[in-house]
């Protein structure tokens, strides 16, 4: 198997485990959204260090938050993941994991308009329209449903500027997320301190409940590694295409599973956000193949002069 082809097996994995994810925090419904995002943020960030560990990286941490600069856009990562989280867990308690869905359809699109503010990236045509489409669903089934899908625009958003975080950063991915973690992980702790002081605590009740609010820790480690392996062995092309998956899983699990409503406003907004996709995609296609076809000639040229 050529390492391109493990490189799309390991996306397909992470994709599958994020679009999946929901049916695990549903089966937690009875625990309060930020008590698994404490319980998230704890296991993953052992989970996390033991990785370091086994790869002698310990090291490399402390240089990740090493200054003020690099620090306050670690905090920045950690605080803008921590709510990306904490609202998809909520989304999925309470019944709304089809805007959730729609929300990681339109982060790509939310991440070429932050590209354009924050790092002066230029939009072509394609672009503009496909933002502009996005835009237009959201008005659409703010609309039709007599609110803003607000889970939606907040996941959408909140990665995105995840994204934004990660460009700005030339620590490694696993690096970053445990940095991530290490500020995240006093707050979780004194939580659930309160929590159990409290006895409304969860975990130590009962063994599954435990043993499934540990694992979250994993569940968050695991897509981070497999994607970083992809990333390393993929063009982004393909990246972009196959992370499609994610969400339309997150589609049919919420339709499909949880029998949530799908009313004419969201058919026409997920019309035409696939729209919008579609476009923005079959631009950045063509980009690339016209990319790779200069890359060529101008090798070909060397080669000959």
């Amino acid at each position: 198997m050529t390492d391109e082809a493990k490189g799309v097996l390991a996306m397909i994995g992470a994709c599958s485990v994020w679009g999946f994810s929901g049916v695990y925090y549903k089966l937690l419904g009875d625990v309060p959204p930020l008590e698994i995002l404490c319980h998230r943020t704890i296991w993953g960030f052992a989970f996390f260090l033991c990785i370091l560990k086994v790869q002698g990286r310990l090291r490399a941490l402390p240089s990740a938050v090493a200054t003020p600069h690099t620090f306050a856009i670690v905090a920045f990562g950690s605080l803008v993941i921590s709510i990306n989280w904490f609202v998809f867990i909520t989304s999925i308690h309470l019944g709304h994991a089809t805007e959730a869905s729609l929300g990681y359809y339109i982060f790509p699109l939310a991440s070429v308009l932050l590209g354009a503010i924050f790092f002066g990236e230029r939009l072509g045509r394609a672009q503009l329209m496909s933002v502009a489409l996005a835009a237009i669903a959201v008005v659409i089934l703010s609309f039709g449903l007599q609110v803003a899908p607000w889970v939606a625009l907040i996941l959408a958003l909140t990665f995105a500027l995840y994204g934004v975080v990660k460009k700005s950063l030339d620590t490694g991915p696993v690096v970053s997320v445990t940095a991530e973690l290490a500020i995240l992980a006093p707050f979780a702790l004194t939580w659930l301190v309160v929590v159990h002081l409290r006895g409304d605590g969860h975990f130590g009740a009962d063994l599954v409940t435990s043993l499934m609010l540990a694992f979250a820790g994993v569940l968050t480690a695991i897509p981070l590694i497999l994607f970083s392996y992809a990333t390393r062995r993929v063009s982004l092309a393909t990246i972009g295409l196959v992370q499609y998956l994610n969400p339309t899983l997150q589609f049919l699990v919420a339709t499909l599973i949880f029998r949530e409503a799908f009313t004419m406003w969201h058919a026409v907004a997920f019309a035409l956000i696939w729209t919008a996709l579609a476009v923005y995609t079959a631009a950045s296609l063509r980009r690339g193949s016209a990319a790779r076809k200069a890359a060529r000639a101008a090798a070909t040229s060397d080669t000959a002069i």
